[in-house]
């Protein structure tokens, strides 16, 4: 899964919840959030003051986790 800027957070975190980790990471409390589906990532970047580019890069890292199981291989 490929995760752009301009994607829904709550895509985002159903489609690999291996992210959840990275939002939580970041202090961004997005999990749960009803916000979430209406929010893009830069939003929730921006709204939380995190650099978009660092969680973009954190971010797709997680998406590549064990097919979103939360596990990466080493």
């Amino acid at each position: 899964m490929t995760i752009e800027s301009t994607q829904l957070v709550d895509d985002v975190m159903r489609r690999s919840p291996a992210t959840i980790r990275v939002f939580l990471n970041h202090a961004m409390h997005c999990v749960g959030c009803p916000i979430g589906c209406f929010h893009t990532v830069a939003d929730a970047c921006r709204e939380h003051d995190v650099d978009l580019a660092v969680f973009l890069a954190d971010v797709r890292q997680a998406a590549q986790c064990d097919g979103g199981a939360g596990r990466c291989r080493s």
